[in-house]
Parts: C-alpha cells; sequence; structure tokens
C-alpha cells in the first residue's frame, strides 16, 4: 500500500482530531491509530470509543485512506479491504507496495 505523508504523519503522532457530525451536530472527536488483528493479519486503523454513524465513518475512512473503527462499527476506504493495510511483520510497518488482485 501507498502510504501519503498525512498519513504517516497521523501514524506517528499516534492521534488524529477530526470533525464528524453527530447527531445533526459538528464536533472534534479524537482518534486514537490503534493495531487490529484479523485473523493472522495485523493491520493500522483508527479508533474512537464514541458512536459515530456508518456513512460519517465511511466518509472519513475515505478522505483520510485507513480504516476507521467506532464504538459501533468499522469502515474501510472504498475498493480496500484488510490485506490493503497490512503490517509487515519485521518491520512493524505498512507495506510501501501496493498489493497484486
Amino acid at each position: 500500500m501507498h502510504i501519503s505523508g498525512s498519513v504517516q504523519e497521523i501514524i506517528k503522532n499516534g492521534s488524529v482530531k477530526i470533525r464528524v457530525v453527530r447527531s445533526g451536530m459538528f464536533q472534534q472527536l479524537t482518534f486514537s491509530v490503534k493495531r487490529a488483528k484479523h485473523g493472522n493479519i495485523t493491520y493500522v486503523e483508527l479508533y474512537t470509543d464514541r458512536m459515530v454513524d456508518l456513512s460519517e465513518l465511511t466518509r472519513i475512512s475515505n478522505d483520510i485512506g485507513l480504516p476507521v473503527e467506532a464504538q459501533n462499527g468499522k469502515a474501510f476506504p472504498r475498493g480496500k479491504s484488510v490485506q490493503d493495510f497490512q503490517e509487515s511483520v519485521s518491520t512493524g510497518s505498512a507495506k510501501a507496495e501496493p498489493q497484486q488482485p
């Protein structure tokens, strides 16, 4: 996967504040970087313990380019899956090359 500069900064900082719509109101929520497991695959995602509408999670995921998880669900960027965000076992960092279909 190709990682843009802003995504690398988010992973390096460990968290990011994102403006979201909750119950019709704009709010600033802090999303922290979390390493999640899916079977034998470990991948990086943004996580918040608040409830956020799934449509809003999808928007955030598409805008940032990382999986996003909230208390009520999880969203991936359009056309991506867990394998696209798989971390390298030896270095602990996300792969730099694109995945082959």
